[in-house]
């Protein structure tokens, strides 16, 4: 019995050892908020909003005079914003141009990689396409269901408006720059175009590999599924970074919060949210 106590007894200090070592290397990464405090505005990039909103309520339950608020609208909101000096941190799913750089004089952070996938309704057959398929589809010399091996039914096509980063990534790398049609249902976000096309059995659109779930199906191009392994690899091709933009040099709360999303804990979030970490 004694042999017994002591054993449990043992194993108890073991995890009381491991959680607090744990707690340490989280902390650990956290303490670059030490001493701050204030306010920290972000908006732009949608395909960004999940993961940065998981490391803001860290950050906020650690440290109480820390607010952080974050929104959409999209790369080209994410370059205004911040240019304007409206917003702290500007988030864009492509590189800004030499343009925008010079102009706002950026400081530009990239802290993950993340792929582009072609969604459309669960209720489609449909596993993959070709790159010629997709370009037709988008510019719309193809029209229906039926010349993919479906139903006699019109493709209902959804995109982004022109300041979407997603969609400039898109339509450079997926669509070889064709010109997407006018008839083009237009969503304001990835999380938009997730639940317009899952509630669409006809659509057809595209969207961050960090936003697609079980609602909507991935399907591959040219043979080549888009996993983050086929990103990893480069065999998959319509990837892009995700970037975090400041005016100049970054402020304190700015400053801090991209050392943590570049810190190792930051790191595993992007991971956990469906991109690929650059550290």
């Amino acid at each position: 019995m004694k042999i017994i106590k002591k054993i449990i007894k043992t194993a108890t200090i073991c995890m009381i050892l491991v959680f607090l070592l744990r707690g340490v290397s989280l902390s650990g990464d956290l303490d670059v908020f030490k001493g701050l405090s204030g306010h920290l505005q972000i908006a732009g990039g949608t395909a960004h909003i999940k993961c940065e909103k998981a490391a803001i309520k860290r950050i906020m339950k650690a440290y109480r005079a820390i607010r952080i608020t974050i929104g959409g609208g999209g790369s080209g909101v994410g370059i205004k914003q911040v240019c304007e000096g409206l917003i702290d941190i500007g988030n864009t799913g492509r590189a800004p141009t030499p343009d925008e750089v010079k102009r706002c004089n950026l400081k530009v952070y990239k802290f993950a990689v993340d792929g582009i996938g072609v969604i459309v309704n669960p209720e489609r057959k449909i596993e993959g396409i070709t790159t010629n398929q997709l370009i037709g589809i988008f510019s719309g010399s193809i029209t229906n269901w039926k010349d993919l091996g479906g139903p006699n039914v019109s493709i209902n096509v959804y995109t982004r408006d022109s300041e979407s980063g997603t969609r400039k990534v898109f339509w450079k790398k997926g669509l070889k720059k064709a010109q997407i049609i006018e008839k083009a249902y237009f969503v304001r976000s990835n999380a938009a175009m997730k639940t317009a096309v899952a509630n669409d059995p006809y659509g057809i659109g595209y969207i961050s590999l960090g936003v697609a779930d079980n609602s909507v199906k991935l399907l591959a191009i040219d043979g080549v599924y888009p996993s983050r392994e086929n990103v990893k690899s480069g065999k998959y091709r319509i990837a892009r970074g995700l970037y975090m933009n400041t005016r100049g040099e970054p402020g304190p709360l700015a400053k801090a919060f991209i050392t943590y999303m570049l810190s190792p804990e930051g790191q595993k979030l992007v991971e956990k949210f469906g991109f690929l970490p650059v550290r």
